[in-house]
């Protein structure tokens, strides 16, 4: 076995697994302002940006190759019925425009949930002190079909309400919108590891938790059931989030569905990361490739991943 890993070159040519820009998706927080690049502290070089400044960054994006954005939107205000998100007008849809308009042929996927519009923040409507899956829905996909008229190539909803993909699809196809694709968080857990970007996209619930509509961490066999009604409600991608603490799951859903399969690596993974670089705990550069290509090894085509900008500089 030695003799395959006696140098770096008979190691590259013998490599199984290999990570490229194109597969990954940038995460960006759009807020309001002009000339806004405000770095998240739990997060360090991410930020909250205007979208003057979120016009440079995608550009930016696209010039190292990397496969494309996902949008979170910092609303000027927020309500109960989550109005932001669905505007027309939104802090969302106005960043799709511009990034379109300024940064043509970058892929602009949009993150559809309700939890940073909400003044409770929680994923939708509150009745009887919980999410009422039903109505939340009817917003859901609202915001979709807001985000493909502004621009959007792919909507991925990640409120995790029953029936969501089967609204979304209805809602696009009979509005014109049949050609964009869905990617459905379908197997999104009740994660620990969601603390930093709830800081990243102002987001933490008011009061309670997300555990009555987000998945139990010890449920892998639900997770396969999530993954399969998703896809039959008519989701043409589907996700596993968080990544690294659910590799296991990764793999499973590579073996049972033959359909393009993301994950993202969440805010706590790249802090925990982070955290420990700025230690010297950890070599930054050894810890981001091999945390990325466990993932990709466990079976996703695509990862959401902070990390976008450098492992495309480290890859070029």
């Amino acid at each position: 076995m030695r003799r395959l890993r006696s140098s770096e070159s008979i190691r590259s040519l013998v490599r199984e697994t290999r990570l490229h820009p194109g597969q990954f998706i940038l995460p960006l927080f759009v807020c309001p302002g002009e000339g806004v690049k405000r770095e998240i502290s739990s997060m360090p070089s991410n930020y909250q940006m205007s979208i003057d400044e979120m016009v440079k960054e995608c550009a930016e994006v696209k010039s190292l190759g990397i496969g494309g954005i996902i949008l979170f939107g910092l609303p000027e205000s927020k309500d109960e019925k989550a109005t932001g998100a669905y505007d027309d007008n939104g802090i969302v849809q106005r960043a799709i425009r511009a990034i379109r308009k300024e940064v043509p042929g970058l892929l602009i996927m949009t993150d559809v949930c309700n939890c940073e519009y909400t003044s409770h923040g929680h994923c939708g409507f509150i009745k009887d002190g919980d999410v009422d899956n039903d109505t939340t829905l009817e917003w859901l996909a609202k915001s979709a079909l807001s985000h493909a008229k502004a621009g959007a190539d792919i909507v991925a909803p990640s409120d995790m309400m029953d029936g969501r993909v089967a609204a979304i699809r209805q809602a696009l196809d009979a509005n014109g919108y049949e050609r964009i694709p869905i990617l459905s968080y379908a197997a999104k857990f009740a994660s620990v590891f969601y603390g930093p970007f709830r800081e990243a996209a102002d987001s933490a619930p008011q009061f309670g938790d997300r555990r009555s509509y987000q998945m139990d961490p010890a449920n892998a066999r639900e997770a396969m059931r999530e993954i399969e009604l998703d896809l039959e409600e008519g989701a043409d991608m589907i996700m596993v989030k968080p990544a690294m603490p659910y590799l296991d799951l990764i793999c499973q859903a590579r073996q049972r569905f033959d359909v393009p399969i993301a994950a993202y690596q969440v805010s706590g993974e790249y802090s925990m990361i982070m955290a420990a670089v700025r230690n010297g705990w950890l070599d930054h550069d050894r810890a981001m490739m091999e945390s990325l290509t466990s993932i990709t090894r466990a079976g996703a085509g695509m990862i959401l991943t902070y990390f976008a900008k450098p492992a495309a500089r480290f890859l070029a």
